[in-house]
């Protein structure tokens, strides 16, 4: 895929995002009724819904025949040239809650990469955008760049997950303990997307998942990348799909990944080797 037809891809998405804008705003802090999906760490709303059959509608109407892959409802459409990620509320329990951190997630992949993504925040309306033409914020080109070392930098992630407890105990809590020592600060703020497109933008200096899907990371490790930062997927099968590994670092274009603790505690060195 060109460049041109990457940049209308991006546009679309952009489109598709900013039609939900209205009614997350509306419903945002109004403490909607939250149900559960695997359990009561994974809630979702109405809002999720109906964001998504939204942003399926503007999809069909400009990639008629594309495949949509969404959080909520699952696979649809026949094996088209493009197909779309959409995450509709990425950081649900956020939104749910009332706290202004959770974002719209769109990423368009053919040819076998991610061509295009946005990741929309609607309470700043922030939009995020990728395409293979660079990395922007609201139309302005983003750099990512910031920090050089875990004791100057921030890092957001969602470690240790209740799974990660539950998987590894008292070792997930020690790494934990060693993030919060290394690095200058450690933040959790629930959204994956977001957290990768504040990287992206050099509003963070670190991120850190181990336990995603696809509709979470596919627009912000193209705007991470696009924007002269490091992701590296975590995880997935031999030669699989980077958007499809369950776990991800992402950095700061300069940080010196090798040299920090991440790069231990996420398995790219061998323990002791720093």
């Amino acid at each position: 895929m060109g460049v041109p037809e990457s940049i209308e891809l991006a546009r679309i998405a952009e489109t598709a995002a900013r039609a939900t804008g209205d009614r997350l705003r509306g419903a945002f802090r109004s403490r909607p009724e939250v149900a559960l999906k695997r359990d009561f760490h994974d809630p979702v709303t109405e809002h999720d819904r109906a964001a998504e059959e939204t942003i399926r509608a503007v999809l069909a109407e400009h990639t008629p025949g594309s495949v949509v892959v969404g959080e909520e409802g699952g696979t649809r459409g026949e094996e088209g040239d493009v197909r779309w990620y959409v995450d509709p509320i990425d950081g649900t329990a956020n939104f749910a809650a009332g706290l202004p951190f959770f974002c719209t997630s769109i990423a368009a992949v053919a040819g076998g990469e991610v061509v295009a993504g946005v990741v929309y925040d609607p309470v700043r309306d922030d939009m995020f955008t990728a395409s293979l033409d660079g990395a922007t914020c609201n139309g302005e080109p983003i750099r990512s760049a910031g920090a050089t070392e875990d004791r100057t930098g921030v890092i957001v992630t969602g470690y240790p997950n209740a799974r990660e407890l539950k998987r590894a105990g008292d070792a997930a809590l020690r790494n934990y303990a060693r993030l919060v020592e290394s690095f200058a600060t450690v933040r959790r703020p629930g959204s994956a997307a977001l957290c990768l497109a504040h990287v992206a933008a050099g509003w963070s200096d670190a991120a850190y998942g181990t336990s995603v899907n696809a509709w979470d990371v596919s627009a912000g490790l193209l705007l991470v990348r696009q924007a002269g930062g490091t992701y590296l997927p975590l995880g997935g099968e031999p030669g699989g799909d980077d958007w499809d590994a369950p776990g991800y670092v992402a950095c700061v274009g300069g940080f010196d990944l090798a040299g920090s603790v991440l790069s231990e505690i996420a398995g790219l060195t061998p323990a002791g080797s720093r």
